[in-house]
This record gives structure tokens, C-alpha cells and sequence, in this order.
């Protein structure tokens, strides 16, 4: 019974078998945790989030098609999540928290060697808080969700050209405010 494609689960959720819904939220929960994360370095707030989401399809199970992939309707309504998370909060909820990083150190012959990727992580995610939210999404989705260009396309309502053409203007900017924190410029938001 595990085997089920998403999109079989999916619609035997739609059709009543609610705790299907588990499954799901097995496959799904890291990966959106990580989509959260990542648009919000917060990792509280972001299985909140998931929560929500979890929420949702089963509020809205009744407009899962099934002509879709799964993945795809999921991180609509993740993208409706979060915009209203966006409405309903402070700008402030989503500022990236570098200190996390830094907990998870611990002594030892490596320390330096954790210290000095955690510090590289901690200037990564600050970069890409940085990006302006389409920007960010479109690398998340791409780069860390591995979403395809045409699911991207899809989700985004746009042509996988204009995702191709986001995503390669989105890891520029990325690399450019990387470098510029690097070398110590200050950087603005983008």
C-alpha cells in the first residue's frame, strides 16, 4: 500500500480515506519543512507552516484533480500558506536566524573545520534572505525543492522559459551578494 504514486493517495484522501493523508505527510513533511525554512529561517514558524499546508489539503481535497502531479497542487497551497503567513505577521518573522546554526557546534578536533562551514551555511542563508521573495522562491523550488522547470512553470502560472531565465537571474544575485558579504561590501536587499 506504500507504493501508491502520490496522486493515487491524493485521490483515495479525496474520496474519504482520510488517514491516506498520513502517507503523504510522511513523503512530504521534510521536504516542505525545507521550502518553509529556507523562505523563512525559522524553523519553528516552518512546521507551522507544514502544519497548515496538511491543513489545507484536507480542507481543499475536493480540487485535487489528479491530471496534476501531486507535488505541484502541494506547493500551491504551500505558497498560499505562506502568503497569508506573510499578511498576518510582521515583516520581522521573517529574518534569518543565524544563532540556530551556530548551536549545533560542538568541540572537538573538528570544531574549527564546523565552525567555518557553519559560518559559510549562516552567510548562504543570510545571501539568500537577501533575494527579493520571487527570486528566493524560484531557487528554492529549483535548487533545494528540486522541482522541475515545468512544474515551476506550472505553480508559478508562467512559461518555463521565464522560470529558466528567474532562476538564472535569481543564483547571479545570489552569488553576488554572497561575494559582496564575503569581501565585507554592504549589501542591500535585492
Amino acid at each position: 500500500m506504500n507504493s501508491l504514486s502520490d496522486n493515487a493517495l491524493m485521490l483515495q484522501v479525496k474520496g474519504g480515506q482520510l488517514d491516506k493523508m498520513g502517507l503523504l505527510f510522511e513523503r512530504y513533511h521534510r521536504a516542505l519543512h525545507a521550502f518553509f525554512y529556507h523562505q523563512t529561517g525559522q524553523p519553528a514558524f516552518s512546521e507551522d507552516l507544514v502544519q497548515n499546508v496538511f491543513e489545507r489539503m484536507l480542507k481543499y481535497r475536493h480540487t485535487f484533480t489528479g491530471e496534476g502531479e501531486y507535488r505541484t497542487w502541494m506547493y500551491h497551497l504551500a505558497r498560499n500558506v505562506l502568503a497569508d503567513a506573510a499578511k498576518k505577521n510582521k515583516p520581522s518573522q521573517y529574518h534569518q536566524d543565524v544563532t540556530a546554526l551556530a548551536e549545533h557546534i560542538g568541540g572537538g578536533p573538528t570544531a574549527d573545520a564546523d565552525l567555518q562551514r557553519s559560518q559559510e551555511v549562516a552567510q548562504l542563508h543570510q545571501a539568500l534572505a537577501r533575494l527579493s521573495p520571487d527570486s528566493r522562491e524560484v531557487l528554492v523550488l529549483s535548487r533545494f525543492q528540486e522541482l522541475k522547470y515545468e512544474q515551476i512553470a506550472q505553480l508559478l502560472d508562467t512559461s518555463v522559459g521565464a522560470v529558466k531565465v528567474r532562476a538564472h537571474r535569481a543564483l547571479n544575485q545570489l552569488k553576488d551578494i554572497y561575494l559582496r558579504m564575503e569581501n565585507g561590501s554592504k549589501v542591500h536587499e535585492v
